[in-house]
C-alpha cells in the first residue's frame, strides 16, 4: 500500500495519522507518528493536524493524541 504511485509516503502518513487520531487508535498511533516524521511530516504539521481534528473528532481524542505525540517527539528528538 505504501509503495503505490498515487500518493507520496508523506501524504499517506498524514492520512494515516489523521485516521488513527479520529478513530482513537492509541496503540497504533506512536508507530505511525514516528513513521510520519521519517516520511517528512514536521512536528508542527502533526500538532496542527491534531489541533484541527479536535474540532471534528473531539477534544478527548485530540488530548490523548497530544499526549502520545509528546512522548514520540521526545523519543524521536523532534
Amino acid at each position: 500500500m505504501w509503495e503505490r504511485p498515487g500518493l507520496s509516503k508523506r501524504d499517506r502518513s498524514l492520512i494515516t495519522v489523521a485516521t488513527l487520531v479520529a478513530l482513537y487508535r492509541t496503540n497504533e498511533l506512536p508507530f505511525h507518528l514516528k513513521r510520519a516524521l521519517e516520511n517528512g511530516v514536521t512536528r508542527d504539521e502533526l500538532v496542527e493536524l491534531i489541533t484541527h481534528l479536535a474540532f471534528y473528532a473531539g477534544w478527548p481524542t485530540a488530548a490523548t493524541a497530544v499526549s502520545i505525540a509528546r512522548r514520540v517527539f521526545e523519543e524521536h528528538g523532534a
